[in-house]
This record gives structure tokens, C-alpha cells and sequence, in this order.
């Protein structure tokens, strides 16, 4: 049960000016356009499509659509093209994966973005004027066949893999239904053996939706972007005995070059006199103490009272993993 990826190749009519001119590839579309309505444009023409630009269409094909409904579209131009605004998408077949036509796509652009440019040069834009969307633009062709009602077993896949969660899914229904119809396959699959026809099944699956078990805890992890000094610790995460101690030595050179000029008819030459200045300043901070079993709120104000910033956060939590003394899975991002 899930969405499949279409794309199609397509052209807008009806821009004010803000087309793809004559570019080559919106002009090998629109001759295929105007071939369907039996027209052929001479050979070494340039139709200079100002008011015409060549675009991608893309959509989700949902699971169990059926010939006759509606899909929202995507209209992103592919050239040249400045704005969308006010154009109109040309009827445009909808492929899938497998080059089949799955929906057919057509009408009037929303298009949120605007851009209005001078003759200077000077641009104006606000958002994307370049790409629109049609609710309701596409038509379903064709049904993607899932084998729902046939395949001798269904298979649940859970959005995060766990293994005790997978037990705890077969074990659900399973309970449920009085037997063993289900079984963990692996951390993430759970399949389910179902009678054959449509209806039976329906009815058994909407009863296992509203099956409630209470999935296993996350494992302990600690986040770390180094880019921007995030520092993100989960619930699970526990402190073994330790303590810590963090300071800041700053080093300061300050240069103060001087001008010494010589004394007058000593034919002497002016020279520069180099004068330095080094000052150290070490921050003393306090020894944190961490008991066995700490936890998240325990850490936090741990970090408060050092009076350590996100950097030295992401400091003391490598030095605290490579120590042994906090049991989490460090992720640096």
C-alpha cells in the first residue's frame, strides 16, 4: 500500500512574454502538440514560443487509485522560462517507473511565486514563479495492480525498525484473533496469513489498524551537529559514575608597533620599535560529579552548572563515550 512516482513531458501556452522563446526543445514540443490536431509546422521555421515553455509534470499515484480519479500536480518549468503565471498545462501523458501511462494531466497553473523584471535589467521575485501546481490536474488511466486481495500473505513494515516492536505487532494480533496468523519476519516486516477475497480481508485489516501495543523504548542516542553546535540527548540515555572538569585557557597577543624617529642632523634614519603584550587567562570551573544512573535532567544541569556552551558540550560527551561512562550510541552529524 503505497504511492508510485509519475513524471511526464508537457507544454505551457498562454505566458505573457515570459516563455522559453525559441528554445529547442519547447519548439520539438509544441510540434508534437500540434501534430495531434493534424498540423505541421514547415521546416526551418522558428515558431520563437515566447508565450510557450517546455515543463516537467510530476504527481503521486496513490495506492488503490482507480481509473476516473483526480491527482494534484507539480508544473516545474525546464529552460528558460521566467514565469508560469497565467499559462495553461497542454494534455500530458503521466509515466511511471515502467513507461506506462498511468494518468493524463491538463488545465489552468496556480502559480504562487512573481517575478517582473525592467528594461535596465532590474529583477524583481517573490518565491518561485518558475514552477505552479493544478489541483486536480491529472486523471487516473490505469490501476496499479497490489495483489491485495490474492497474495496467500500480507506483510505489515514498520516505519522504524525494531525488533521488540515487530514481537510485539505479531504478538497484538495475533491476540486479537485467537491464533497465530502473524509473524515476525525480521525488525521491520510482520506478515500475516489472510483468506482469500477482498472483503474478508478488508475487514481483518481494518481490525488490526485499531490494535493499540506500546512499541520498545529508543535506544540511547546522543545527536551531535558540529556545523551548528546541536547538541539533541534522548530520554534513554545514562551516566556510569564519572566526573567532570572543563576550562577555557585563552592566550592574548597584542602588538603595539612604535615609530622612533632620530635625533635632528644626526643622519640618523627613522626605525620601528616592536612592543608586545602576552596575557593568559585561565577559567577555573568547578568538578561535576556524575552518580551511576544519571539521567537527561540530571546531565543537563550538570552542563548548566560548568557553564559549558554547545562546543564544549559536544567536548565533554565524546570524552564522556570514550571513557565508558555513558552507554549511548554517539551520532555526529
Amino acid at each position: 500500500m503505497r504511492p508510485n512516482q509519475l513524471t511526464g513531458y508537457g507544454i505551457v501556452v498562454g505566458l505573457a512574454g515570459t516563455g522559453d522563446d525559441s528554445l529547442q526543445y519547447a519548439t520539438e514540443g509544441m510540434k508534437g502538440v500540434v501534430s495531434r490536431f493534424g498540423l505541421t509546422l514547415p521546416q526551418g521555421i522558428n515558431p520563437a514560443l515566447k508565450n510557450a515553455a517546455a515543463v516537467l509534470v510530476t504527481a503521486d499515484l496513490p495506492a488503490f487509485s482507480k481509473p476516473g480519479q483526480r491527482l494534484d500536480i507539480t508544473v516545474s518549468a525546464l529552460g528558460k522560462a521566467k514565469s508560469l503565471r497565467g499559462g495553461t498545462l497542454i494534455l500530458t501523458p503521466l509515466r511511471g517507473a515502467d513507461n506506462e501511462i498511468y494518468a493524463m494531466a491538463q488545465g489552468n497553473l496556480a502559480v504562487g511565486g512573481l517575478g517582473v523584471s525592467g528594461a535596465d535589467g532590474s529583477q524583481v521575485s517573490v518565491n518561485i514563479p518558475s514552477a505552479g501546481r493544478i489541483p486536480g490536474g491529472a486523471t487516473v488511466e490505469r490501476a496499479v495492480a497490489t495483489g491485495f486481495d490474492t497474495a496467500p500473505t500480507l506483510t505489515f513494515n514498520l516505519a522504524e525498525a525494531d525488533l521488540t516492536t515487530a514481537l510485539r505487532v505479531a504478538d497484538g494480533i495475533n491476540r486479537a484473533f485467537g491464533d497465530r496468523r502473524a509473524r515476525a519476519m525480521d525488525a521491520v516486516s510482520v506478515t500475516i496469513d489472510a483468506i482469500p477475497g477482498a472483503e474478508d480481508r478488508i475487514l481483518m485489516m481494518g481490525m488490526i489498524e485499531n490494535i493499540e501495543i506500546s512499541p520498545a523504548e529508543a535506544p540511547a542516542k546522543v545527536i551531535v551537529n558540529a556545523r551548528t553546535g546541536t547538541v539533541v540527548i534522548n530520554g534513554a540515555v545514562r551516566i556510569h559514575p564519572a566526573a567532570v572538569a572543563h576550562g577555557k585557557l585563552t592566550v592574548s597577543v597584542n602588538e603595539s608597533p612604535r615609530i622612533v624617529q632620530p635625533a635632528p642632523f644626526s643622519r640618523g634614519e627613522t626605525a620601528q620599535e616592536e612592543s608586545s603584550s602576552i596575557s593568559i587567562d585561565e577559567q577555573k570551573k568547578p568538578m561535576v560529579n556524575f552518580k551511576g544512573g544519571a539521567s537527561l535532567a540530571d546531565i543537563v544541569k550538570a552542563v548548566n552548572a560548568i557553564g559549558a556552551s554547545p562546543a564544549d558540550m559536544v567536548a565533554i560527551l565524546e570524552a564522556l563515550k570514550q571513557a565508558g561512562a555513558m552507554k549511548a550510541e554517539l551520532v555526529v552529524l
